[in-house]
């Protein structure tokens, strides 16, 4: 087989060729990668032969329509097809139309459809569902510059949380930001993790995007009394106490120890309409997970090398399988324990959105969309024809990973999500929507491209592949809309040429982080000048706290971890940190925040206000401070590129989820960066 007929394919298929680095140096992706690419989306190119049927596969498949085209609403309809056959065109609200379709520029046209929505359309012998989308995502009022708060959910304390933070604490922190002004409280990633294996508890490497951590359920959800009754019968109860006043989330004890609670609660547990109605509402998708729940604790319980799905029995490899039924027959408590603890953390976030709302705030709670899954999890079970397996999602070389990065999840294959009409797509961003006032999506360039890396190959023998952008960023407006649910999209880094100008058309709102805010002469660039359509924050979870970055505390665990390069002390760094911090100062002192000398770097209370205040005053619609910067703290929730030495996923934070936001000094902050944001400011 020649190198150019597997090239092309590849193209056809979606894969780069090649790929630029940081230095602007080309490199080309090696046959193996493509190989391995390709058999990831079902187009087989180990042969000859298997390359010509491959590519026959995706010349019938781009014959006809998809199950799902998009369209703008009230604008042309545009489809790929030959003729100017009639149609007739069945909307949502029941109204029909027919007509017949015109050659314009090479593409057939459909006259304005001005109901958005997912439609009915038959043509030329074909039927789709067109959905009519919106062209920018729901948006936040002209002129009302509202504010809020970033919390990782298990973060929070609250008496009676057994050592995780949990929905009712979230409630309470909510209804305190409320009262406080705030109009959105942005949180970790509430996704599924697995009950069977509490060692992984990573958000962003999730078991399914389409269920909830149902660790951050409250216990007392049904009642104090019975809480206490559990514990009681468990004799858990001090176990309870110590766990709660941890600096650190001990998350497989505090796991383990909070099902066995839960699972005393449901031996007692009668039933309840409402339990019933939940079920019947989740149906097949909540069926599958309960049921790989319990299929996972059964297997792995077992015998340790049966974690991943694909290496159990052949009867338990799929939902369809035939041994999953039996399996669920003979297992119906335990599918429906977990089943029941889905309903409960469903039940506890949307009183928390509910609260929160009802509190004042504008927005509510903003969601967090984790780019991938865990390849070995519900998801990928659930969902084997739309989820890629094989390959993982991570990153080419860069000047923080001259190495590349590998993270070991799976993604949504877009041949699989063109082929089964966006479902699964669409599926979870209205699980992510479903108690929430907007939601973020972590690694945005997501929807346009993906490094992919093979498995068992080093994560620079990887390549892009392509994603349907124009399709799924129209489909996330739609539901956008649906939802009245704003969209943020995490831009930061490397983006593909153009992409954060789809972003701004389609209403999608990017991230300004105030370190990353510099020009070409690395000073700081004023406020009012950041984009009016992104979101203002502080930091992220992946980067230091304003605290920490002023004292270094991000290059000290660099240099004590290794992290920089053996014998690297990070001089180098912190030369480059102190003259940065000048510049910060300098910056925030021709905004009107800050004013005297420059602080020492004992003392980031002072540097987080300035911080605060200049983020604030951004021309940004949103702006938002995470707690770690409304407290002052040095230390950070995560730092990438580690999974040992550094308490990663496991900080708690000071105080009390209820009264944290009223200590003197975090309220003083908190209303200066309110104050900041008054439009008439």
């Amino acid at each position: 087989m020649s190198d150019q007929d597997l090239h092309d394919l590849a193209q056809a298929a979606g894969i780069a060729a090649e790929w630029r680095d940081v230095h602007n140096k080309d490199h080309e992706v090696g046959p193996e990668a493509m190989r391995a690419i390709l058999a990831a989306l079902d187009l087989p190119a180990g042969s000859e032969a298997e390359i010509r049927a491959s590519r026959e596969r995706l010349r019938e498949e781009g014959r006809g329509l998809p199950p799902l085209c998009t369209a703008i609403q009230n604008r042309p309809v545009l489809l790929g097809l030959p003729g100017e056959p009639e149609f007739r065109l069945r909307l949502e609200s029941g109204e029909a139309w027919e007509g017949r379709a015109w050659q314009a520029d090479g593409l057939l046209n459909l006259p304005p459809v001005n109901e958005a929505g997912y439609h009915e359309l038959e043509i030329g012998g074909q039927r789709t569902v067109l959905a009519v989308c919106p062209q920018r995502c729901h948006g936040i009022a002209s002129g009302t510059r509202p504010w809020g708060v970033a919390a990782q959910l298990y973060s929070p304390r609250r008496k009676g949380d057994g050592g995780i933070g949990d929905f009712t604490g979230l409630e309470q922190l909510a209804v305190s930001a409320a009262r406080r002004g705030a109009d959105a409280l942005a949180i970790s990633p509430v996704h599924a993790q697995f009950s069977a294996d509490p060692e992984r508890f990573s958000p962003y490497a999730p078991s399914s995007r389409l269920f909830l951590n149902v660790l951050h359920a409250d216990p007392a959800a049904l009642g104090p009394d019975a809480l206490r009754k559990a514990l009681s019968e468990t004799g858990l109860a001090d176990e309870f106490a110590r766990l709660e006043a941890l600096d650190l989330v001990d998350w497989p004890a505090a796991a383990r120890l909070r099902l066995r609670v839960f699972r005393a609660i449901f031996d007692r547990f009668g039933g309840d309409r409402a339990f019933d109605a939940f079920r019947r509402e989740g149906g097949e998708a909540l069926e599958s997970h309960a049921r790989f729940e319990a299929l996972h604790a059964h297997l792995y319980g077992r015998d340790p090398a049966l974690w991943h799905w694909k290496s159990w029995p052949a009867e338990h490899r799929s939902p369809e399988a035939p041994g999953v039924a039996e399996f669920a027959r003979a297992h119906a408590k335990e599918v429906s324990f977990h089943a029941f603890l889905q309903w409960i953390a469903d039940r506890g976030l949307g009183a928390a959105q509910a609260a929160f709302k009802g509190a004042g705030a504008g927005i509510g709670l903003i969601a967090d969309l984790a780019v991938g899954t865990d390849g070995g999890g519900s998801h990928g079970w659930s969902r084997q024809g739309q989820i890629l397996s094989g390959v993982g999602v991570g990153a080419p070389p860069d000047i923080f990973s001259p190495l590349g990065q590998s993270w070991g999840i799976a993604a949504f294959s877009p041949r699989g999500l063109r082929e089964g009409g966006y479902a699964a797509f669409l599926e979870m961003l209205r699980a992510a929507m479903r108690h929430a006032g907007g939601v973020r999506i972590d690694h945005a360039m997501g929807l346009a491209r993906l490094w992919l890396v093979p498995e068992g190959a080093s994560a620079a023998d990887g390549a892009y592949l392509h994603f349907p952008v124009m399709d799924m960023l129209r489909l996330v407006a739609l539901e956008s809309r649906r939802h009245e649910a704003i969209v943020v999209g995490e831009d930061l880094g490397t983006l593909p040429e153009g992409f954060r100008e789809r972003l701004d058309e389609t209403g999608v709102m990017g991230l300004r982080v105030l370190y990353f805010e510099q020009g070409q002469d690395h000073r700081f660039t004023p406020p009012a000048q950041w984009s009016p359509g992104a979101v203002a924050v502080t930091t992220t979870h992946d980067l230091p706290t304003v605290a920490g970055w002023w004292r270094g505390r991000d290059i000290d665990w660099r240099v004590n971890l290794g992290l920089l390069g053996e014998g690297n002390d990070g001089g180098e760094q912190r030369t480059e940190r102190l003259l940065d911090r000048a510049r910060l100062w300098e910056a925030m002192r021709e905004s009107g925040v800050a004013e005297g000398d420059m602080p020492d770097e004992d003392e980031g209370g002072r540097v987080a206000t300035a911080a605060a205040r200049h983020v604030a005053s951004a021309a940004c619609a949103l702006a938002l401070l995470p707690l770690e910067d409304a407290l002052a703290l040095e230390e950070a929730p995560n730092l990438p590129g580690t999974t040992e030495g550094h308490p990663n996923w496991r900080r708690r934070l000071p105080g009390q989820a209820s009264t944290m936001l009223d200590e003197p000094e975090t309220a003083a902050r908190l209303d200066a960066f309110a104050q900041a944001r008054s439009p008439k400011s």
